[in-house]
């Protein structure tokens, strides 16, 4: 049986979805997964029927930041808007997910937004000596360093890997339970963190491995680490209640 993967609309951009949306779904069908995206106006009971029938739980980036209200912080000049709808989704996303421990991909917003939902809080606007906002067509950015014993590691085969970089926040305190997978060679900037769990995947990096899925095997380690636990999951939910995943 096919793995499916829970992926929400980026934002409420039109025009942003439009250039970002599909490298996310390229990469997962890449990797041998089937995506089933949750558009912006899916009502509960539609994103509880998604759910019902998926494995995993991919969290994407998005042109809006994270309101600093989460982590009871007074919002900076340099913070930009939110989205609340993208937001409301991410949270019933992630309870399902944190719930029944299914397997957790977040990328860029996607991984603010998981540390936040976490209990973590965040950079609001990154100054620093390295360009974290290098821009999509920059696929080495800067350097990374990468803790051992992490998923992450098992991911690269290496501790020190260069990523892709188009963001202005970042983690500023990991969430609960969350520990730091890798940080900026350079300033030490988190830019991965992941659950410090064995039989639970959350992996959440801060860099866009989708856009470089074909250019870097470091890039297909991750989804095919995810499609792997997205499977182990499968595999467990039908032994334990001989349905489809659920």
């Amino acid at each position: 049986m096919s793995v499916r993967i829970a992926v929400p609309v980026p934002s409420s951009d039109a025009e942003y979805n439009q250039r970002s949306f599909a490298p996310y779904l390229a990469a997962l069908e890449a990797a041998g997964a089937v995506p089933v995206v949750v558009l912006a106006d899916a009502t509960q009971v539609e994103i509880a029927r998604i759910l019902a029938g998926t494995q995993g739980v991919l969290l994407p980036g998005s042109r809006f930041d994270v309101e600093p209200e989460r982590y009871n912080e007074p919002r900076e000049p340099e913070c930009g808007p939110a989205d609340p709808v993208r937001t409301a989704i991410d949270e019933l996303l992630l309870q399902d997910a944190f719930n029944l421990r299914k397997p957790v991909l977040a990328i860029c917003h996607g991984c603010q937004s998981l540390n936040v939902w976490c209990g973590g809080s965040l950079i609001q606007d990154l100054k620093t000596g390295v360009n974290h906002r290098a821009g999509r067509e920059v696929v080495d950015a800067h350097p990374i360093q990468i803790a051992p014993g992490t998923w992450l590691a098992t991911m690269a085969g290496a501790t020190d890997e260069r990523v892709n970089s188009t963001h202005h926040q970042a983690i500023r305190a990991a969430g609960d339970r969350l520990r730091v997978a890798a940080v900026s060679a350079l300033d030490g900037v988190v830019e991965a963190v992941e659950l410090a769990s064995e039989e639970h995947f959350v992996v959440a990096v801060q860099w866009h491995p989708e856009r470089t899925y074909g250019a870097k095997a470091f890039s297909r380690g991750i989804f095919a680490a995810f499609m792997s636990a997205a499977s182990r999951w499968q595999e467990q939910a039908q032994e334990e209640g001989g349905g489809d995943g659920r």
